[in-house]
């Protein structure tokens, strides 16, 4: 049976240091570019402590570049970021926008 998340924010044991609003695989590990992603951390952790990660709630992220109300997202290549979805795993959809990188954007997350 597969498993089922009926909480909007789950705790992990981080793999290693997790910063705030970063995208976190189910592991516990920090997403990789272009790869999946569980949800978002909403506090940093270092490795080995736990991170609490939305899942079932819109949650913060930081912009790697300009992203468009609406956008499928993706991790970037600088992975403590997102942006518009090319070629990797959809993450989320932006609910807000970002004009530059680094800007603070709402996310729905998509869990893979």
């Amino acid at each position: 049976m597969a498993a089922v998340i009926t909480e909007d924010i789950v705790g992990l044991t981080a793999t290693s240091a997790i910063a705030q609003f970063q995208p976190v695989q189910a592991s516990g590990a920090p997403a990789a570019a272009a790869g999946n992603a569980m949800g978002f951390a909403t506090l940093p952790a270092a490795s080995g402590a736990r991170v609490p990660v939305g899942v079932g709630i819109t949650c913060q992220a930081v912009a790697g570049a300009a992203i468009a109300v609406g956008a499928l997202l993706e991790v970037h290549t600088t992975v403590t970021q997102v942006v518009t979805k090319s070629a990797g795993v959809s993450i989320g959809r932006a609910l807000t926008a970002a004009a530059n990188a680094g800007d603070i954007i709402e996310v729905w997350p998509i869990p893979n």
